[in-house]
């Protein structure tokens, strides 16, 4: 018995400690972005605490670069990227699993290989692409190479192949369509799946970064996490650390908030997706 506390206790410690490190980071870009550029300058030994926390740096960031046309581009780039993206990978997912056409499982079997293909060879495919259509500097050329997704397809799929063919097979003797059974039966089923790869897409535009860095070379196009090359660039300058946490927080914040609200959907979602059967 005290074998068993002493090393839940062992256990409870080593994950404080671990949740201490993974958290100062965070802790740290709150801490600097609320010190005063002046004091912050004049600090010979880092110092954990600040006695005098002003919110100036938040005004500069707002003021002294758009940072608020960064934030809409990149709202508007999330939620068109990821709406088109649920419609594509769900009619996807849903014809690789219920649906019966020749060749099914051959192509599929292409599609998981896909993800086998570096990334790198993919981003100049469709920098190509999108250069030869003249998208360049474009939310269309932002967008169109993010619309799918050959994992969240697998994941989906996983999904819907885990409802019985029962209701499929008494759906269709009802005279129901394959759309209509997706919309109102396949759909709510899986709703926990969708909600996570919801998020997961919203995060995933959110921090993009080498897309739009390597198709945007206009400032009225550039999303958050090209806006903070920007502004260190261009913005507050190198040496101003407090105003740039202050930038980084305030893009770092609607992440945060989205992932604590929705951490047990994004959890069973995935070992839901995961688990055959």
């Amino acid at each position: 018995m005290m074998k068993k506390r002493f090393l839940t206790a062992f256990i409870y410690l080593f994950l404080g400690l671990w949740a201490l490190l993974v958290l100062f980071p965070f802790y740290w870009m709150i801490l600097t972005s609320v010190k005063d550029y002046g004091a912050y300058n004049a600090e010979y030994i880092p110092q954990f605490f600040t006695l005098s926390p002003t919110l100036r740096n938040y005004v500069d960031a707002f003021t002294t670069v758009p940072l608020g046309r960064y934030l809409l581009n990149t709202l508007l780039f999330t939620v068109i990227t990821t709406a088109l993206m649920l419609i594509v990978i769900t009619l996807a997912a849903y014809a690789f699993a219920r649906l019966r056409f020749a060749g099914r499982d051959f192509m599929f079997t292409l599609f998981l290989a896909l993800m086998m293909i570096p990334t790198e060879l993919v981003v100049i495919t469709n920098f190509t692409t999108i250069t030869n259509l003249e998208l360049r500097n474009t939310f269309t050329g932002l967008i169109l190479p993010s619309v799918t997704s050959v994992f969240y397809i697998y994941l989906l799929r996983e999904n819907f192949a885990q409802v019985p063919d029962e209701l499929y097979y008494a759906a269709k003797v009802d005279g129901t369509s394959d759309l209509r059974y997706l919309r109102k039966v396949m759909l709510p089923i899986c709703r926990p799946t969708l909600v996570t790869i919801t998020i997961l897409k919203i995060i995933e535009c959110w921090n993009s970064y080498v897309w739009p860095r390597l198709i945007t070379d206009d400032s009225d196009y550039y999303l958050v996490s090209n806006g903070i090359q920007e502004i260190r660039e261009n913005g507050f300058g190198r040496a101003n650390i407090p105003a740039m946490m202050a930038a980084v927080v305030v893009i770092s914040l609607p992440l945060v908030i989205l992932f604590l609200l929705f951490r047990k959907q994004i959890m069973s979602g995935v070992a839901r997706g995961g688990t055959k059967g």
